[in-house]
């Protein structure tokens, strides 16, 4: 019996309706495609005003970018949960049957949103992938993936790549991708940015403990010192290694009540891979090194 879950949805301050929701173990991170062109040249981590766990703004909804993505073409992504996008229930969590804006939707990056305000315009993207999309257009059946496939790419308009680094904030890394999954009680990782924190940053960082893998390695189920809240939908999550594990999606009522649930990066990325239309398609590392 699959637990009961909600997404982790937050409405931005203009009243919108609530929007945030077989594996390849290479070509996974940047510098493992032989085609690739020159990666794009980072800002410096310690200036950088895009990054993961910036606030991203959808139609209204505010969610938390993940990591850092590039392409054999140098276009750079930011990633956040597919849900992000969503325009049904609020509970809807099934991404083969949940309605969602089309792909080229215009997303904001922000910083210190809060219910009041919506922060800071750091710059504009817009959907260049969506897993709701692409399952769709695939006629996904597989249960698992249609529950756990929660991950969406928003490209960096070109004006403001250079205002990108792919470090991860207070923790560091990406160091790779985590393809292996995950066990109970293996530590975990995040940095949440949700608009319910009101811009206090003190309260981004998280730390945890993996419940393990469920969903036939599209999910884990996991519990930090604070639990995800809406606002943090989309937060990337590094393993004990500092390498990318997955990225929020829900938060679970049932039968782990106040514990999320993140999907597996590895498996949404080759996902991605196979249905974005993306040549070269790969995380980036971050340019500092894990801490945690």
């Amino acid at each position: 019996m699959r637990p009961s879950r909600v997404p982790l949805r937050a409405a931005a301050a203009t009243g919108a309706a609530l929007t945030a929701t077989a594996l390849a173990t290479t070509g996974l991170v940047a510098g493992a495609s032989t085609s690739a062109t020159s990666e794009p040249v980072w800002a410096p981590a310690g200036s950088a005003t895009l990054h993961p766990g910036v606030q991203t703004y959808t139609d209204g909804g505010q969610c938390t970018a993940n990591f850092v993505f590039t392409d054999d073409a140098g276009k750079v992504y930011l990633g956040q949960a597919a849900h992000c996008s969503g325009t049904g229930e609020a509970t809807d969590t099934d991404g083969c049957e949940a309605g969602t804006l089309p792909l080229g939707t215009k997303v904001e990056f922000r910083r210190d949103g809060s219910l009041l305000t919506a922060g800071k315009l750091l710059g504009t993207g817009k959907i260049a992938y969506s897993s709701w999309v692409a399952m769709k257009r695939a006629g996904e059946q597989d249960a698992n993936v249609c529950a756990y496939n929660d991950f969406a790419l928003v490209e960096v308009d070109p004006a403001y790549v250079d205002d990108v680094n792919p470090t991860m904030p207070h923790w560091g890394g990406p160091e790779g991708i985590n393809t292996t999954g995950s066990e109970a009680g293996d530590r975990v990782y995040s940095y949440g940015n949700s608009s319910l924190r009101a811009g206090l940053t003190e309260l981004s960082p998280k730390t945890g403990v993996s419940m393990g893998t469920t969903g036939d390695g599209w999910s884990h189920p996991l519990y930090t010192l604070t639990p995800g809240v809406p606002g943090d939908s989309g937060s990337g999550f590094l393993d004990a290694d500092g390498n990318a594990l997955g990225t929020l999606s829900t938060l679970a009522l049932a039968p782990l009540a106040g514990s999320n649930n993140i999907g597996d990066m590895a498996h949404e990325l080759a996902y991605a891979q196979e249905h974005s239309g993306i040549p070269g398609l790969r995380l980036v590392k971050g340019t500092a090194p894990f801490t945690g």
